[in-house]
């Protein structure tokens, strides 16, 4: 699954020199998140890196930040990616929607372990002075797209059960969530988005917990563990997620 995404990334340095120059300033940005992260990154540190002058990047990259955005955008596509080929997969094989939420976060776990670096400046600490555009928002929504859509399957098949417990209170959720999903869902799963929304902070928290080593010490099986721990949030939203696949 990560072959394809890797080759996204590095076969941006085909072609012309001038054609490679974008692609080789991403390559040698993404080299240098990895060595010393986000807040090491500069044109300069880049110029240095790559054997260009600055004034070649900015030809393309007129700004630190225009390279930061460039760098954001490619990994929550990427990682997007990850997730809707997995699903895909899943869902061509016949597998239920609890089937395609274990196959699409594994997607997701194996993209983030593959690439540490962009993982972490998606999902790391806030990049002080940096204030990311409207550009990222729709690849930064491919992933709660597709956590969205098995859900919406979900309901739609019947594979949902209703909450043991409801959760008293007005709806928490933004429009923009509802739209995504398609439309506020029908009771008595009135609050699947917000659910949903657990699901997805829970997943995104379980792999900076992986990725950064903080369950090394105390889970012998990282990804048994990641599937356990998937199964155990699907189950708070009624889904369940298939053992043994």
């Amino acid at each position: 699954m990560n072959a394809p995404h890797e080759d996204a990334y590095h076969s941006e340095d085909a072609g012309n020199s001038e054609d490679r120059a974008p692609g080789l300033v991403k390559a040698t940005a993404r080299r240098i998140l990895a060595e010393v992260g986000a807040t090491g990154l500069s044109l300069s540190a880049v110029a240095t890196a790559s054997e260009l002058t600055v004034a070649q990047i900015q030809a393309h990259f007129e700004q630190r930040d225009d390279l930061l955005t460039a760098l954001l955008v490619d990994a929550y596509n990427s990682s997007g990616a990850a997730l809707e080929d997995a699903d895909v997969t899943a869902r061509e094989k016949g597998g239920s929607p609890g089937a395609r939420l274990l196959a699409a976060t594994r997607g997701l776990r194996e993209w983030s372990l593959a690439n540490p670096a962009e993982f972490a400046l998606v999902y790391g600490s806030p990049i002080p002075g940096y204030d990311a555009p409207p550009d990222t928002v729709g690849p930064a929504s491919r992933t709660p797209a597709v956590l969205a859509g098995i859900l919406r399957s979900a309901l739609e098949d019947g594979s949902l059960t209703p909450p043991r417990r409801a959760i008293p209170g007005p709806p928490l959720i933004r429009d923009e969530a509802i739209a995504l999903f398609g439309g506020l869902p029908p009771e008595p799963f009135g609050d699947l988005i917000e659910r949903g929304i657990v699901l997805w902070s829970n997943l995104i928290g379980l792999l900076i917990f992986e990725v950064f080593s903080r369950t090394h010490d105390s889970v012998r099986d990282q990804s048994a563990f990641f599937d356990y721990a998937v199964a155990v949030v699907a189950d708070n939203i009624g889904l369940v997620v298939p053992a043994g696949v």
